[in-house]
């Protein structure tokens, strides 16, 4: 069995953003910027992070980070998530799957859908610079 895996994160766990220091404290370590296949919507929950679902049609490839972190501090990286977001399967640009934060479906109902912007840093203008 391994003892980290790879996360995929859309949103204000990635580098420079309002969560991120509790990816860091997990012991994550940044790995690479990268886009989902272009399967995903995406949605503004109230401008304070994102919700990404996969779609059947209507997607669009999301940028997001890719981390590595302890598999066991993923259970406190969920935790300290907000409520309606989850851990599953995203597939990536290159066809390969990782797992990833995931919006539950409530969580979007009534949101601002931000899927044309292609992710979180395009729509707030938040971008990383190291």
């Amino acid at each position: 069995m391994n003892d980290t895996t790879l996360l995929a994160v859309n949103g204000t766990l990635m580098r420079g953003l309002g969560l991120n220091h509790n990816m860091i404290a997990a012991k994550g370590e940044f790995v690479r910027e990268d886009r989902t296949d272009a399967c995903y919507r995406i949605w503004s929950i109230g401008d304070r992070h994102p919700g990404m679902l996969r779609v059947k049609s209507g997607g669009v490839a999301v940028s997001l980070e890719v981390w590595e972190l302890p598999m066991a501090n993923l259970g406190a990286l969920l935790l300290s998530e907000p409520a309606g977001l989850c851990i599953g399967k995203v597939v990536l640009a290159d066809g390969s799957e990782v797992l990833g934060v995931l919006a539950e479906p409530w969580l979007v109902e009534g949101q601002k859908e931000i899927t044309a912007s292609g992710g979180w840093r395009e729509y707030t203008g938040h971008h990383y610079s190291p």
